[in-house]
């Protein structure tokens, strides 16, 4: 474990309150480091990359000879984008969804604008889903979105201005109403009834579950099946339940490397054997052991009973693109801009 330089520090600190850092370097002392990588992430992968990291530290030296110190930063998805466009230091970028990578290429030309041509799966490696959490015995009987719209619901969700989480359960919510038969209008509509069922709008994913999970708010928590799964089997299992929707929004949470940040610091190769490292087998089972479904296909047969198949669609089938969608729902101005003014 090493501390992050005293300049980053003070630089992250300035960026955004929301930005928690935890570093982890598998007990290599910084000083004796060949090298380091700073992986900057959203909320819910602190988990994950800790494990993903150590196994990646011990493979990366026995193949190379090198040590390998990797750091973490996490919070809100956007918060974490914006924190690197105004000079946070990241060699590799993992996010929950691209607009926040897109954002680093098209207003900072960090990197390439064809980012997601240059790893597998159009730079995923690895997909999850949005889902229900809710009380133990589901007092509210919460099967589907449309129970969510229902009055005396009380519904948490991440704020989708500042979390990819929360605009992942947004478009999720749209979505479906589109598939139920509904048109644009409609599905607002919809959209405006579960927002004015949500207490509070957390800043991230993770602030969302502590809100549900630790200050006893809500009777649904929308969020990544990952996130649900970590505590429907966890410590607190007894207390929660695990909710399948009929359909949901497929995410495709991508990664990258920043190409100013690795050149400046002399990282490219070791950034890009971590990235690719993301797809090997070891990750991938690393990946399904943290609830999140590998894209693998031996590995996802392997772990086959724990993910409940479920139907999905995607951000480009049901809005065009992700940039359509961030333009129409999440710009300023935006729908849901003119959702929370509705819901004040």
């Amino acid at each position: 474990m090493t501390d992050i330089p005293r300049a980053s520090r003070w630089l992250t600190a300035c960026l955004s309150s929301l930005i928690t850092l935890t570093l982890t370097a598998g007990n290599i002392p910084a000083a004796l480091a060949d090298t380091s990588l700073l992986n900057v992430s959203y909320d819910v992968t602190r988990e994950l990359y800790k494990d993903i990291n150590a196994s990646f530290s011990a493979a990366y030296q026995k193949q190379t000879g090198k040590r390998i110190t990797l750091r973490q930063s996490h919070g809100a998805s956007s918060a974490q984008a914006l924190a690197v466009l105004q000079g946070l230091q990241a060699d590799v970028v993992t996010m929950n969804q691209p607009n926040d990578i897109d954002l680093l290429a098209e207003r900072g030309h960090l990197l390439p604008v064809n980012w997601r041509a240059r790893l597998p799966y159009r730079s995923a490696p690895y997909t999850t889903t949005m889902v229900f959490l809710v009380r133990h015995g589901n007092p509210k009987h919460i099967t589907d979105w449309s129970d969510l719209a229902k009055p005396g619901v009380q519904v948490v969700i991440a704020n989708p201005k500042t979390s990819g989480n929360g605009r992942y359960a947004y478009l999720a919510a749209w979505g479906y109403r589109r598939q139920q038969g509904g048109t644009d209008p409609q599905a607002l509509e919809f959209v405006k009834a579960i927002v004015r069922n949500v207490p509070v709008l957390d800043s991230g994913g993770r602030g969302a579950t502590t809100t549900f999970t630790q200050r006893g708010i809500g009777d649904v928590l929308v969020t990544f099946e990952n996130e649900v799964a970590l505590i429907d089997r966890g410590v607190g299992a007894k207390d929660f339940d695990a909710v399948y929707p009929s359909v949901s929004l497929l995410a495709e949470p991508p990664v990258a490397i920043v190409d100013k940040v690795v050149d400046k610091r002399g990282t490219r190769q070791a950034a890009q054997a971590y990235l690719d490292y993301l797809y090997t087998s070891p990750a991938q089972e690393i990946i399904a052991r943290h609830h999140l479904r590998p894209r693998d296909p031996a590995v996802l047969a392997q772990h086959a009973n724990e993910f409940k198949p479920l139907r999905t669609f995607t951000v480009e089938q049901m809005f065009g693109s992700w940039q359509q969608a961030q333009k129409t729902h999440f710009s300023d101005g935006g729908t849901f801009d003119q959702i929370v003014v509705e819901r004040k």
